[in-house]
C-alpha cells in the first residue's frame, strides 16, 4: 500500500472518473418508481442501501488487490483483464476457483447490462408520455405491460455503438454524462427546497444546501479527471440533444403547457 497516492491527487482524480463507471446504475432505481408499491419510502432505501454496498464490495477487493501485489501489476497483460482471476493464479488456486471468479464477473456484467436497458427504457417512456420524444417511445405491451417498443430501441442504440467503438471510450462518455447529470439534479434539490419548502416529501435530502453543493463540486471535481477529448465529444452530444429539444421537444412538452406543474 506504499506508496499511498503514487501520482498525486491528480491521479486520485483521473482514477475516480474512471471507475466511476462501475457505480453508474445505483440511480436506475429511481425509473421504477411507477411500478413500486411504495416509491416513497422504498426507492430512497434502495438507492442508497445499494450505493453502500457497492461501495463496501469495490474498496475492499481494491484494499486486498493492492495489498497481495504492487499497483503496476494490473496496468497490462492479464493482470489488467482479469485482476482478481490473476491474484488468485499467483496465489495457487485452482482453474476451478479462477473459473468461478471469471463466470460471476460476466453475470455481474450482464446485470449491469440489464439495469441499463431497463432504466433507459423508462427515461424514454417518461419523455415520449410528456411529448419530448415521439409517441411511439411510450407504447405498453399489452400482455407485459412495459415499454417494448422503447426497450427494442435503446437495446439496438447501445448495442450498435458498444459493438463499433472502443468500450474505454464509451465508458468516458457515459461517465460525463452522469456526472453532469447528478451536478444538475443537485442543482434542482437546491431551487426545488427554495421554491417549493412545503411541497410534502417523505424523504428529505439532508443539510440543503450544503450537501448539494458537496455533491456538485466532487461531481465537477471527477468531471475535470477526464481526458479532452471525452470533453469535446460530450459537448457536441449535449449540443445535438439541445437541438432537438429547442427545435422538437420544447413547443411539445405538457410538463411545458401546464406551465412547469
Amino acid at each position: 500500500w506504499k506508496p499511498f497516492a503514487p501520482s498525486g491527487f491528480g491521479g486520485v482524480v483521473t482514477g475516480g472518473a474512471i471507475v466511476f463507471f462501475t457505480y453508474i446504475g445505483f440511480d436506475s432505481v429511481s425509473t421504477a418508481a411507477e411500478e413500486s408499491r411504495n416509491p416513497q419510502r422504498d426507492l430512497p432505501i434502495g438507492i442508497i442501501a445499494s450505493l453502500i454496498v457497492c461501495t463496501l464490495l469495490y474498496v475492499g477487493v481494491s484494499i486486498v488487490l493492492l495489498g497481495m501485489m504492487k499497483y503496476t501489476t494490473f496496468v497490462s497483460g492479464d493482470a489488467a483483464a482479469a485482476p482478481v482471476a490473476y491474484a488468485l493464479q499467483v496465489l495457487g488456486a485452482s482453474r476451478w476457483t479462477r473459473s468461478v471468479i471469471i463466470v460471476g464477473a460476466l453475470t455481474g456484467m450482464i446485470s449491469s447490462l440489464l439495469v441499463f436497458q431497463y432504466g433507459q427504457a423508462r427515461i424514454w417512456y417518461a419523455m415520449s408520455r410528456d411529448g419530448l420524444f415521439p409517441k411511439m417511445f411510450c407504447a405498453v405491451h399489452k400482455t407485459f405491460k412495459t415499454p417494448h417498443i422503447s426497450t427494442w430501441i435503446a437495446g439496438f442504440v447501445v448495442g450498435i455503438p458498444a459493438g463499433i467503438f472502443a468500450i474505454s471510450d464509451a465508458a468516458d462518455l457515459s461517465n460525463i454524462g452522469t456526472l453532469f447529470a447528478f451536478v444538475l439534479v443537485s442543482l434542482g434539490v437546491i431551487i426545488l427546497r427554495r421554491t417549493q419548502p412545503d411541497r410534502p416529501r417523505v424523504f428529505r435530502v439532508p443539510f440543503v444546501p450544503w450537501f448539494p453543493l458537496i455533491s456538485i463540486l466532487l461531481c465537477g471535481g471527477l468531471m475535470t479527471g477526464l481526458t479532452v477529448i471525452t470533453w469535446v465529444r460530450f459537448i457536441v452530444w449535449l449540443a445535438i440533444g439541445l437541438f432537438i429539444y429547442l427545435v422538437y421537444s420544447r413547443h411539445r412538452s405538457e410538463f411545458a403547457k401546464g406551465g412547469g406543474r
